[in-house]
């Protein structure tokens, strides 16, 4: 799991161990970016580069947060937060003001190219977000990973 782990700590994600943890995370104002990992799971393994790519996007959420599919009970209020979609594992979850506004589950993520999914992303942080740039933080640049808009 560390590899996983560190490989969205890197891109600015926090982690998240408690329902206390994922209550706080989502309470803020603003949006937040929450990806629910897997370890041993294909499907993690192309969500995680599209998300990473999604990060170059010109507008991002303002808070980057992940829970493992194994970590209870963190993973179970995240799941709760994220109904009506049923568990899913590898998800990204768009908030907005706590509210959930944007679901890619895992049948939306398997079968698709890192691009797709950050092209997706792309398009919620345009319609959700709230003009945050993530370049501020020093992150952006080395996320310019994909051509976001297929050009």
């Amino acid at each position: 799991m560390s590899q996983e782990l560190d490989e969205l700590t890197k891109a600015g994600f926090k982690t998240l161990y408690t329902s206390e943890d994922v209550d706080n995370a989502l309470a803020k104002e603003g949006t937040t970016l929450l990806i629910v990992n897997s370890v041993d799971d294909c499907a993690a393994w192309i969500a995680r580069p599209g998300v990473w790519a999604s990060l170059g996007a010109p507008i991002v959420p303002k808070y980057l947060v992940t829970v493992f599919d194994h970590q209870h009970p963190a993973i179970d209020t995240a799941r709760d937060r994220m109904v009506p979609f049923p568990p899913s594992s590898p998800s990204i979850a768009l908030f907005r003001e706590g509210s959930l506004v944007h679901m890619m589950e895992r049948h939306n993520i398997e079968n698709k190219t890192p691009q797709q999914i950050a092209q997706n992303l792309a398009k919620a942080y345009q319609e959700f977000c709230d003009g945050y740039w993530l370049y501020s933080s020093g992150i952006k640049s080395t996320y310019h990973v994909l051509d976001l808009y297929g050009n």
